[in-house]
């Protein structure tokens, strides 16, 4: 394997070559045309010769960060902080239902015969 460092806007991408001599160029039309399809930033990118002659392309990118949205009483929010007293405590007060173990466990129980 060779590894080559590609600077792209203050940071350094490694480009790994495998089977394959890359060039400086190469590396650089590479993080060029993986960036030109992604919208996180870039971590690194691997270029495998397959034994058809064709070259498999992958990259490791940053994963993009999410706010986790509940659906409640017919809003979607991301989280309680906003809500008064009253209403954090009616969703304190709800029963979750989790679809997990625990209420496959119950299922069977109340499915037994008396």
């Amino acid at each position: 394997m060779e590894t080559i460092h590609v600077l792209d806007g203050g940071v350094l991408i490694p480009v790994n070559f495998h089977n394959l001599d890359g060039t400086t160029k190469e590396a650089a039309a590479y993080v060029d045309y993986v960036k030109a399809r992604i919208t996180t930033p870039l971590k690194s990118i691997d270029v495998k010769l397959c034994n058809d002659g064709k070259v498999d392309v992958s990259y490791n990118a940053e994963g993009a960060k999410f706010e986790r949205i509940r659906r409640i009483t017919g809003y979607l929010v991301g989280t309680l902080e906003r809500w008064n007293d009253g209403k954090q405590a009616e969703e304190k007060e709800r029963v979750k239902h989790t679809g997990g173990k625990d209420y496959v466990e119950e299922d069977k129980i109340a499915r037994q015969p008396v």
